[in-house]
């Protein structure tokens, strides 16, 4: 028996590919090899609480999140605009006064941040809302933090409050990821919302993976993919652990690294960044109180990871880049006696230590923020150590990426890694490669 399309990987990608080819007709399966869909999109509940892989956030104007998912069935739960920037001792409100008028007064009079960055990000609000989306690949290319230098933002305004928001979009707090990111999510941020469904992060995948089987595509889990390979009639053949599968077409949406391996394109990215976010409970009415913002640590400014000689703690490596009171934003997070928060290290360092270690020093670093207060009923919940957060973006990386085309014969390519490493584009790519595979004459039955 041959399908018409086979997707390797149930992923976002993979998802939004199988639903689209199904509604156009395809007999599509998609292969995933993990107990469950969603690659790293996904949620576990243990003891009441709900855990995210990782700390991740939906940005809803994201064009492909408005195009591929019903957000109203989401029961989106919306995190405040801004964030809280927390030293030893302090911690001051920077928001947007246009998207939050009621801390507009509590940001201008923000010590942290002079007032002509303020001026100047308005500035700069005004003109990537105004931009074209798409247009923001083409062009001129260079690093976050430089190209904040040329709009004349201040080292304070850079190490305290970029370096720590966007270290958590990037994983990069030294911010040498290409400036493309920083102005694409920038400007969707001013035009939507940063939410997490009440479900869970998990919730996104489950409602694409749904919305896939309702249009008649098959997912099998539990099975592994070791070769993916065309054939002299057109065809391509699909090896799994367990059997031998062919198909008219197939798309791999793995993630990055097995991508590489079943197709051989060399310029998929394989170099990618780690993170481990931990979560940590407390008793109802004990969490920090933060009015749903994320608590970004800028404690000494230091931004760069390479920065060790001093010997100096590097906030988002040796302590926390940010910390997140969930349920202050989703209740639906945790039982109603406990509140839920987590806490994010970048790099590969933390990766390395143990659950006590970054345990003790989540709870020394929000202790040093409130010392007003005490943490001592925090109790750790879970670890999440990601490997592989997203791969790098380096300036003049996105002209690298390899095109949903470029493996031989009818395979295809469907992966952030073909746009840029995003929720946006993991679903864009999605769209892509259905496109290719249909104007290529394959995938549809009728």
């Amino acid at each position: 028996m041959t399908d018409d399309v086979i997707v390797v990987g149930g992923g976002l990608a993979g998802l939004v590919a199988a639903r689209r080819l199904a509604e156009r007709g395809a007999d599509v399966t998609v292969l995933e090899r993990r107990e469950t869909v969603g690659g790293r999109v996904q949620s576990r509940t243990r003891d009441g609480f709900t855990l995210d892989r990782g700390f991740q956030v939906l940005f809803t104007g994201y064009p492909a999140v408005k195009r591929e998912l019903d957000l109203d069935a989401l029961d989106l739960r919306r995190f405040k605009p801004g964030a809280i920037i927390a030293r030893p001792s302090e911690r001051s409100v920077l928001s947007d006064p246009l998207r939050d008028p009621t801390a507009a007064v509590e940001s201008f009079f923000n010590h942290e941040i002079p007032l002509s960055d303020k001026l100047r990000t308005l500035l700069l609000r005004r003109e990537l809302r105004s931009r074209d989306l798409a247009s923001i690949f083409d062009g001129r290319d260079t690093d976050i933090r430089t190209y904040l230098r040329e709009w004349g933002f201040s080292e304070a305004y850079v190490n305290n409050f970029v370096a720590p928001f966007y270290g958590g979009i990037t994983l990069d707090r030294s911010l040498s990821t290409s400036k493309r990111v920083f102005e694409y999510t920038f400007a969707v941020l001013s035009k939507g919302h940063t939410a997490v469904p009440a479900d869970g992060m998990g919730a996104i995948t489950a409602q694409l993976a749904d919305r896939a089987a309702a249009a008649g595509a098959t997912i099998e889990t539990d099975t592994r993919v070791t070769g993916v390979e065309p054939t002299d009639d057109g065809t391509v053949e699909i090896t799994t652990t367990e059997e031998g599968r062919r198909a008219e077409a197939a798309i791999v949406a793995t993630d990055p690294r097995a991508a590489a391996e079943l197709t051989g394109i060399d310029s998929i990215p394989i170099d990618g960044r780690a993170s481990v976010t931990q979560y940590y409970s407390l008793p109802a009415g004990a969490g920090p109180g933060t009015d749903r913002r994320i608590l970004l640590n800028a404690k000494g400014g230091v931004a760069s990871e390479a920065d060790t000689a001093s010997g100096e703690e590097i906030p988002g490596v040796d302590t926390p880049n940010a910390m997140v009171p969930l349920t202050e934003v989703a209740p639906e997070y945790a039982p109603g006696d406990r509140e839920l928060l987590c806490a994010t290290f970048l790099g590969e360092r933390p990766v390395e230590v143990s659950d006590e270690e970054l345990f003790e020093r989540a709870q020394r670093t929000l202790e040093s923020w409130y010392p007003e207060r005490t943490f001592g009923g925090l109790e750790h919940v879970w670890t999440e150590r990601i490997q592989f957060g997203q791969f790098r973006q380096p300036p003049g990386i996105h002209e690298t990426l390899p095109d949903v085309r470029d493996p031989d014969g009818s395979v295809y390519l469907a992966g952030e890694y073909t746009h840029w490493s995003s929720i946006q584009g993991a679903m864009e790519s999605g769209r892509v490669v259905t496109k290719a595979v249909l104007a290529d004459g394959l995938g549809s039955s009728q």
